[in-house]
């Protein structure tokens, strides 16, 4: 059984100089190529169910889906909440067998979200899991805009919440389905220059391969989101493999052929924060 924590799998990437994926899930068929790559390449994983996910399977099966998983591999799993919006999910998450809840109070006035994701760090650490919280808004292609991390409020934010890891805003987006303009290298490392939490990017999908590699080996980037680029892998090959014969209709046998293009996505993407190797034994 290698079901993990947070910090079980976070503190070794800050140590060694590496960053782990969290890696959106939508379905059985992504989580299971995800955990084969993770396996390939020997490495942790964050498997991540959010708020999409949870309004298509219940929470007490994703929490199921992803402890078996977890059980049968040979490579730490966290099983993590992403984007919790109250502390009755994040309980809920809890009870399900998550191990690690993050509560996004991102466009809660300061204090407010400070007291709530307090209050679910106090929830997660009594039960022995990791807690991660967001300290400026990350916002949307296409959609919401940004409110970038102050890095004073992060300091206080870290310091008054005791979360495992802190997501903050510094010109990454949600949604992007290519390479933006890359991060406020400024803007980041003055949030770091004020704290010693782990620190996660959201909207790992646009930020540009080689900053991505960059900053898992040489900031205190531990944790690194990453959902379009493998929705895309997986949209790919599932029109693939549907219009290679249009009389098929075992959903199954189609949706089993996109396992392999997206494990191999995945395993691009360990490779490039270089959290492959990490995952001994």
């Amino acid at each position: 059984m290698t079901i993990a924590t947070l910090a079980q799998v976070l503190q070794p990437a800050l140590r060694d100089g590496y960053a782990v994926p969290g890696l959106v899930c939508l379905g059985w068929e992504d989580m299971r190529a995800f955990v084969a790559a993770a396996e390939a390449e020997r490495a942790p994983i964050i498997l991540q169910a959010g708020p999409a996910c949870r309004a298509h399977t219940p929470l007490p099966i994703l929490g199921r889906m992803f402890r078996h998983l977890a059980e049968e591999a040979s490579v730490p799993v966290v099983a993590h909440l992403d984007h919790g919006s109250s502390l009755d999910e994040c309980r809920a998450a809890l009870d399900a067998g998550f191990t690690s809840l993050m509560f996004d109070g991102s466009q809660l006035p300061l204090q407010q979200n400070i007291d709530l994701t307090a209050a679910v760090a106090e929830l997660a650490h009594a039960a022995g899991i990791g807690c991660e919280g967001e300290i400026g808004f990350v916002g949307y292609s296409g959609g919401a805009a940004s409110a970038g991390t102050d890095p004073a409020e992060a300091a206080r934010f870290a310091r008054e919440t005791g979360v495992d890891a802190m997501a903050i805003s510094v010109g990454n987006l949600h949604l992007q389905e290519g390479p933006g303009s890359g991060l406020d290298l400024d803007r980041l490392r003055a949030i770091e220059a004020l704290t010693d939490v782990a620190l996660v990017i959201h909207g790992g999908s646009g930020v540009p391969l080689p900053q991505r590699a960059a900053l898992a080996a040489t900031s205190r980037i531990a944790k690194v989101n990453i959902g379009t680029e493998l929705r895309m892998a997986f949209g790919s090959a599932l029109r693939e493999a549907v219009n290679r014969d249009p009389d098929r209709f075992d959903r199954i046998a189609i949706l089993r052929e996109t396992e392999a293009p997206v494990m191999q996505a995945c395993r691009a993407i360990l490779r490039n924060l270089g959290a492959a190797g990490r995952a001994q034994g």
